[in-house]
């Protein structure tokens, strides 16, 4: 049997957080719009703008420990954390086959939705329910940074040969990586402060050069054909300020799309002295990307109240993408 990327400890957390691990160090975990879609016929705002149906959406990571940052605003477990300790950037060579991990996440998400079957659960739609067990988008981006899963291109690649759209989520820390990347359908570079010092408070890097290497990352959007999207993480108390900074990096990379979402409340953020109080309203999220629209030319394309999300860009419409 070959050896788990994870330790004991972090294994026996991650399972109570209910994380479907998959193979050596990768994961898949139900998302709540997954749910709601199922359930009560609510979606994310992935499905209104972006044509993503909630329901048959998988999302997984593979590198479920792994990551460039130690993130005050990360709900995922990080080494400090109540006594947990392992090195974040030790992947190693010794990995999984995209194949393997394609296989196992598509067996997770089956076993997630087994507890909707409409057998049993009068709510959930037997026709809905049968989409769901066929995914027909990933989103890479779940924990971690999937940038150091060193055979990523082969991952996406994998996915789209069976006919699944992927959402690619970096933190911009390998700008090496994405230069040479399979595109995806869409890829997300998180953002999470507007100047060097306010990200380095926030994202607690374990790279000294993070700052630079997402710059780099970010004057890469260019080259990609697909749509691009800078994802604007904020955080009351840390990063909600300087609209006009934020409007210098959209400027900067000139992405499809901006999306300035707020700080959620939620898993071990809450460890590391945030709380409720660090979420901004929805309604102020779309004054502050107003802003930002104001400084860098991108005007508002959609409004989330739900999911404390606005959506900016220079096009008239989202890009429906599946």
């Amino acid at each position: 049997m070959q050896e788990l990327l994870v330790p004991p400890d972090v294994l026996k957390l991650l399972k109570k957080q209910k994380y479907q691990i998959v193979g050596r160090h990768s994961a898949v975990k139900k998302c709540r719009w997954l749910q709601n879609s199922l359930v009560q016929g609510r979606y994310c705002y992935k499905q209104e703008w972006y044509n993503i149906k909630s329901h048959r959406c998988l999302q997984m990571t593979p590198t479920v420990i792994h990551c460039t940052n130690r993130c005050l605003s990360c709900w995922r477990v990080e080494p400090g954390d109540q006594g947990y300790h392992w090195d974040q950037l030790a992947f190693g060579t010794d990995i999984d086959d995209p194949e393997e991990i394609v296989e196992g996440c598509l067996k997770a998400q089956r076993k997630i939705l087994s507890g909707f079957n409409p057998s049993h659960h009068t709510k959930v739609s037997p026709e809905k329910w049968r989409e769901a067990m066929a995914p027909k988008h990933v989103a890479i981006s779940l924990a971690g940074e999937p940038t150091l899963y060193p055979r990523l291109s082969g991952l996406i690649e994998e996915f789209h040969s069976r006919g699944m759209t992927t959402f690619l989520v970096t933190n911009g820390n390998l700008p090496e990586v994405l230069a040479e990347i399979t595109e995806p359908t869409q890829l997300y570079v998180s953002i999470y402060g507007p100047n060097k010092e306010v990200y380095k408070r926030v994202c607690r890097p374990l790279l000294s050069d993070a700052w630079e290497r997402l710059m780099r990352s970010l004057e890469l959007l260019g080259s990609f054909s697909c749509p691009t999207v800078m994802r604007l993480t904020l955080t009351k108390g840390l990063n909600f300020m300087d609209p006009e900074g934020y409007a210098k990096l959209v400027d900067r990379a000139n992405p499809t799309y901006v999306e300035c979402k707020s700080y959620v409340s939620v898993g071990y953020s809450l460890y590391r002295g945030l709380n409720a109080d660090n979420m901004i309203w929805a309604d102020d999220v779309k004054k502050f990307a107003e802003k930002i629209a104001e400084f860098s030319g991108y005007k508002v394309l959609g409004h989330s109240v739900p999911s404390r999300v606005t959506l900016l860009s220079r096009l008239e419409k989202p890009i429906k993408v599946a």
